[in-house]
This record gives structure tokens, sequence and C-alpha cells, in this order.
């Protein structure tokens, strides 16, 4: 009989005066809803509690929701058990005075609490089940707020004192390489012209002379051709030189260069921390509604199905309570109640009958008490009188002369 009555036992009611079979179905379905919504909000509180602290699972997330939900369920069966009995006119036998009218107040605020638990329980637990999805989401949200931020605030700044560096390296480079292109120039030329006095002294030249003869068209060509090779020999010493020059200042980029680089690498961290920091519950529930409205049927159908069968779930209980006001289960509680009253109440007049006949009997017998003492306190004040007179009597009979 125990295991029968449980479920009863959880909707807060009194199994002895559960007759019909409609009124233990009825009761029996509060108190398995009740159980579904004791699970329900410890899984809740615990999706909540994991989303508050960014999705890193502690621990006593688990412990958080026992209590909410011993709370609430307690709440549930103060409202279920609860029977609006009308204690006045206690000896009429008119059924419809009974119960008494449902308060609203009651009611309104259970339901307040349901809307409540909905925002703040469903929906972590809606955000859970459509995790994949935004974190996909937020993933692309972050990777554009990543490139937003590489392509303005102290990157983009530390990037264009990078490119400044580079500007300077390459500009000391081109003015290198150009003595170096300069000086190979002149190589070239003092090639082609040593090949024009090989070829003139081969006779195939412009004297059409064999040999080479001092101050010849040959030799002339020779001494151009060791000149330019000397100015070629000078341009290189000229741009190793400059190489030489430039050197600190180079140094003094890299260091630069390098300083920079870390900066942007730690502002990178710091940019990413941020960013990816933008995933808690406020930016997990503005993604769910940006794939709701982006897709209403794959997302938002279901969502709000789920959403609000939750929150049916969570109003289950107190809404068949509603509606099954005045059953006979509540007309039975009625009776005994309004029996035990009739009854204490009889019981309480009775009680006073019977200490206002004692009040009676006590003033009566204090009022004989009180006469008595007066008829007492007469006598004794006549005795006292007469006693003095006779004493004074005594005295003067006494005191006179005998003749």
């Amino acid at each position: 009989m125990a295991g029968r009555s449980f479920l009863l036992r959880v909707a807060n009611v009194n199994p002895a005066n559960v007759l019909t079979h409609t009124d233990r179905a009825l009761y029996r379905s509060i108190g398995i809803f009740i159980l579904l919504y004791g699970g329900y909000a410890i899984v809740g509180a615990a999706s909540f509690v994991d989303a508050s602290s960014n999705y890193t699972h502690p621990w006593w997330q688990w412990l958080v929701g026992p209590p909410v939900a011993a709370a609430v369920i307690a709440y549930d069966r103060a409202v279920v058990g609860r029977v609006a009995v009308n204690y006045e006119h206690l000896e009429s036998a008119d059924p419809h005075r009974l119960l008494r009218r449902r308060t609203a107040g009651l009611y309104t605020g259970r339901m307040v609490l349901a809307l409540l638990f909905a925002i703040v329980i469903t929906e972590p637990l809606m955000l859970a089940r459509y995790k994949g999805e935004i974190d996909a989401y937020l993933g692309t949200v972050h990777n554009r707020e990543l490139a937003r931020l590489e392509q303005s605030g102290a990157i983009a700044a530390f990037q264009r004192q990078i490119d400044g560096l580079r500007a300077q390296d390459a500009a000391d480079d081109a003015a290198v390489a150009d003595l170096h292109r300069l000086a190979e120039s002149k190589r070239s030329a003092a090639t082609s012209a040593y090949n024009q006095a090989l070829e003139d002294s081969r006779a195939a030249g412009v004297s059409r002379r064999a040999g080479c003869p001092p101050g010849g068209f040959c030799d002339a060509l020779v001494q151009q051709s060791r000149s330019l090779n000397a100015e070629a020999t000078r341009l290189d010493q000229e741009a190793s030189t400059v190489r030489q020059a430039q050197e600190p200042a180079r140094q003094s980029r890299a260091t630069q260069f390098a300083a920079l680089n870390e900066q942007i690498e730690a502002q990178r961290t710091s940019n990413r921390t941020t960013v990816e920091s933008a995933a808690g519950f406020g930016a997990r529930t503005a993604a769910m509604w940006e794939l709701v409205q982006r897709d209403f049927w794959g997302f938002g159908f279901f969502y709000l199905g789920v959403a609000a069968l939750l929150v049916c779930l969570d109003c289950a209980a107190v809404w068949l309570k509603l509606v099954s006001h005045g059953n006979g289960y509540e007309r039975a509680e009625a009776r005994d109640a309004r029996r035990r009253e009739l009854s204490e109440l009889r019981r309480h007049q009775q009680e006073l009958r019977v200490t206002e006949a004692a009040t009676d009997v006590a003033d009566a017998g204090l009022d004989t008490v009180v006469r008595e003492q007066r008829l007492l306190d007469a006598a004794v004040s006549q005795a006292t009188t007469r006693l003095l007179a006779e004493l004074e009597e005594q005295t003067r009979t006494a005191l006179t002369p005998t003749r």
C-alpha cells in the first residue's frame, strides 16, 4: 500500500481521502510531473551554472540543482496539497459552502516563477542542445573580429612601423645594389673594350693593323678597359664601405623589428583571448537567436517547441490542480476540516459556558464570604463597644466614694 500511495505523498495529498479512481489518477499524474520537474530543475540548474562559468564544467554545478529543485517542488506541493476550506456557516449542509473561491495570488506567483525558470533554466538547456551550431557560428564571428583587429588598432600601427623599417632596409639595399650594378656595367664595358682591342690587334678591328703599338687605337682601348676595371673596383669598394656604414642602422632596425614582432604577437594573443572570451551565456544566446532568424524552420521551430514543452512541464502540476478545483478529494478534505472545526468550536463553546458557570459560582461564593465577613466585623465591633462600656462603668463605680 505504501508503494501505491508514494505518488500521492509526492503530490502532498492524504491517501485516505483519495476515494475515486479519477482523483487517484489525477494526483498520481501530478506526482509524476513533480518528479519529472525535479530532474529537469537539477539538470537545468547545472546547465545554468556551467553557462555562467563560461562552460568550464565546474564539478560543483551538480550541487546547485537539488536545493533549487527542492525549493520549487516544495512550492508546488504547497499549491497542490492546499485545500481552500470555507469555515463560514459550519453547521450548513450546503455542498457549495465546502470550499472557498480560488485565489489568483498563489497561482500567479507560480506562473511568474515558471516564466523565470523558463528564462534561466530552459535557455541553457537549449544552448547545450545546439552547442555545435553555436560554436561554428561563434568561430566565424571571432574570425571576422580578429581580421578587423588586424587591420586596425595597435597591430596596424606596429605593422606600419615594420613597413617603414623594411622600406629603410630596402633603400639601403637599393643604394648598395646600385653601386654594384654600376660597377658591373663598367666591368662589362671594360670587357667589351678589351675584346675590341684584341680584334684590332688581329687586324680585324677599326685600324686594320696587326699588333697593338703604344698610342694606337688598340692601346687606347686597352687603357680604357683598364680604367673601367679600376672604376668598377672602386665602386665595389665604395659599396662595401656604404654597406659597413649602414650596418649599425641595420642592426638597430633589426632590433626594432624583433621588438615590434613580439609586440604584434602579444597583441594578437591578447586580441584572441579577448575575442574568444566573448563566448559566454550572453554571446551564445545572441548567436542562438541569430541562427533562429536565419533559419526559423531549422532552428527556431524546434527551439520554441522544446522551450514550450519544458515550460508546460514546469506548470503541469499547478495547472492540473487549477482545473480540478472542487473534485471529490477536496470536498472530502473540506468536510473533514469543517467537521473538526465545528467539533472544536462546540468544545470551545462548552468550555466557555463551563468557565462562565464556574465564574458565576466563584462570584457568588465571594459575595457570601464578603457578607459573612461584614457580619463578623459588625458583631466584633458591637462586642467591643459593649465591653468598653462595661469596663468604663466598672471603673466609675470603683472610683465613687462610699458615704
